[in-house]
C-alpha cells in the first residue's frame, strides 16, 4: 500500500470521534487521528513506537509478557478482535476496550491494522473509591461482560455475595448503555409488602387511599428512557413475582386506582446474593420470572476471587474515607489485608480501612491499625511456640501472602533481616508484600 493510501485512511480516520492508529505487522504504529492523540497522547510523539511501548510501557509485544494481543489475534485469524486491556493514559491507568482490524491490500493480504479504542469510563472518582477497580483476571472477566451487553437492551443478573459492588456495576452497565442520558432507579426488594410494591413501582392516582391526596409516580415511570435496577430480587415474595412478571411480559403497568394500561421504557438490571437457580428448584423462585430476568447473568466477584486487586481497591477507599489527603498503607498493612478473608466483601474492607485511617496520627496507615479493632483474627496464626499454622485450607498464593503478614509483623517490620531469612531480594520481597502479582512477563509496571 502506498503513502497516498495512508494518508487517505488517516484524514478518513481523523474525522471520526474515536480514537484509532493505524499499525503495521511489526506492532508499529504509523498513524493516529486527532481523537488518539488527544486522548492518550501526552504530549509525546506516537508515530514510530509500537503499540505495546505506549500503551502498556512493555518492552516486548503483549502476548510476550502475559496479555492478549489483538494485532496477533487478528493476523491470525484475519478478521476483527476485541479485547479490554489497562492502557497507560495521560490520567493514569485506565481499562480501555481495543477493537484490532486487518486492512487488506490490492491482493487480499493483510498489510495494516486500525486500532479503535474505547475508554472505560467506571473507573469514576465516586466508581473507584467505593470499589469498582482492579486488573485481575475476575475483575476484567467480569468488565468484559459488562461492555459486552451494555449497548444491548439486554436483561441483565447481577449475581453475587453481600457487598461485591453489584450497585456499582449496574451503575456501569447504565453508563455505558445507549439510556446513559436516562434516570437510574434503584429499587430494594427486600422487605416490599404487596401494597408498597404496587405503589412504589407503579404509583398511585388521587383518591386511590386512604391518604392519596394527590397522583403519585412509580418508579416504573421515573425510570422512562433509562434503567430499573432492582436489588435483592431473590427476597421478593411469589406474590409479587407474578406482578413483576406481567410488567415485563407485557411491557404495561397500571397505577394502582387507575384505569388505564399505561406503556414501561426501562432496561432491566436485577441483583442478587441468592442462588436463584436453587430457588427455582424450591419452588421459591417462578421459574419463567427467571428465566425473563436472567438474559445475560454477570457474576461479581468476591474479594478473595480477585485478592491481587486489594492493594489497589485498599488505596481507592483510602483516598475516599481517610480525613488526611495523600496517606498510605505500609507494605505489612498491606499484605495484611491482602491475606485477610473478607466475609462482607468490599464493604467490610471499606469500613476497616476507615476505622485504622482514624486510628492513625501519622503519613501511613500501620499494620496495629488495621488489626486493632479488627472483627476477627486472619486465617494463618502461629501457635503458642510461634510455630505457623493454618485454620482453614487455603491456596498457596493466600498462604503466602498470609505468611509473610505474619512473619513481617514478627520481625517489627524489618524487611531487609526477613529478606534475607527468606533468601530473596528486599525488592522481590517489596513487590510480594504489595501484592501485585506481576511475573517476570510483565515488566514495565503494568498489568
Amino acid at each position: 500500500m502506498t503513502a497516498h493510501f495512508l494518508s487517505e485512511l488517516l484524514s478518513f480516520l481523523d474525522g471520526l470521534p474515536e480514537p484509532r492508529i493505524v499499525m503495521n505487522a511489526d506492532y508499529r504504529i504509523v498513524a493516529a487521528n486527532a481523537a488518539y492523540i488527544r486522548e492518550f497522547g501526552g504530549g509525546k510523539p506516537i508515530v514510530g513506537r509500537t503499540c505495546y511501548e505506549v500503551s502498556h510501557h512493555f518492552a516486548v509485544p503483549c502476548d510476550q509478557a502475559g496479555e492478549s494481543c489483538p494485532l496477533k489475534q487478528s493476523l491470525e485469524a484475519g478478521t476483527p478482535q476485541h479485547v479490554l486491556h489497562l492502557h497507560h493514559t495521560p490520567r493514569g491507568e485506565e481499562h480501555v476496550a481495543v477493537e484490532t482490524t486487518p486492512i487488506r491490500d490490492d491482493r487480499g493480504q493483510i498489510a495494516y491494522f486500525v486500532e479503535t479504542m474505547r475508554v472505560v469510563r467506571q473507573a469514576s472518582s465516586r466508581a473507584a473509591a467505593q470499589g469498582l477497580v482492579g486488573r485481575s483476571p475476575a475483575f476484567i472477566g467480569m468488565l468484559e461482560k459488562v461492555l459486552r451487553v451494555a449497548n444491548s437492551n439486554a436483561a441483565v443478573v447481577l449475581l453475587g455475595e453481600t457487598g461485591t459492588g453489584k450497585e456499582l456495576v449496574a451503575h456501569a452497565i447504565h453508563e455505558a448503555s445507549a439510556r446513559e442520558e436516562g434516570p437510574f432507579v434503584a429499587v430494594d426488594c427486600a422487605g416490599m409488602t404487596e401494597t408498597l410494591f404496587e405503589s412504589e413501582l407503579f404509583g398511585y392516582e388521587k383518591g386511590a387511599f386512604t391518604g392519596a391526596t394527590h397522583r403519585k409516580q412509580g418508579l416504573v415511570e421515573a425510570a422512562a428512557g433509562g434503567t430499573l435496577f432492582l436489588d435483592e430480587i431473590g427476597e421478593l415474595p411469589l406474590s409479587l413475582q407474578v406482578k413483576l412478571l406481567r410488567l415485563l411480559e407485557t411491557g404495561t403497568y397500571r397505577r394502582v386506582g387507575g384505569l388505564d394500561w399505561l406503556p414501561a421504557d426501562f432496561r432491566l438490571i436485577t441483583a442478587t446474593h441468592r442462588d436463584l437457580r436453587a430457588m427455582v428448584q424450591a419452588e421459591t423462585f417462578r421459574r419463567d420470572l427467571y428465566f425473563r430476568i436472567n438474559t445475560f447473568p454477570i457474576h461479581t466477584p468476591a474479594l478473595h476471587e480477585r485478592a491481587e486487586d486489594i492493594p489497589l481497591l485498599a488505596a481507592s477507599l483510602l483516598e475516599r474515607v481517610d480525613r488526611k489527603p495523600g496517606r498510605k498503607f505500609s507494605p505489612a498493612a498491606l499484605a495484611w489485608l491482602s491475606g485477610r478473608r473478607f466475609s462482607g466483601n468490599i464493604r467490610e474492607l471499606r469500613n476497616l480501612i476507615e476505622r485504622a485511617s482514624l486510628l492513625a496520627d501519622g503519613d501511613t496507615l500501620e499494620l496495629p491499625h488495621l488489626t486493632e479493632m479488627a472483627e476477627d483474627l486472619p486465617a494463618v496464626l502461629p501457635n503458642a511456640s510461634g510455630a505457623f499454622q493454618l485454620a482453614e485450607v487455603l491456596d498457596l498464593e493466600s498462604v503466602e501472602q498470609r505468611y509473610l503478614a505474619w512473619a513481617v509483623d514478627r520481625l517489627g517490620g524489618d524487611l531487609s533481616t526477613l529478606a534475607g531469612q527468606l533468601g530473596i531480594s528486599q525488592r522481590t520481597l517489596y513487590r510480594k508484600l504489595q501484592a501485585v502479582r506481576q511475573g517476570a512477563s510483565k515488566q514495565g509496571g503494568s498489568a
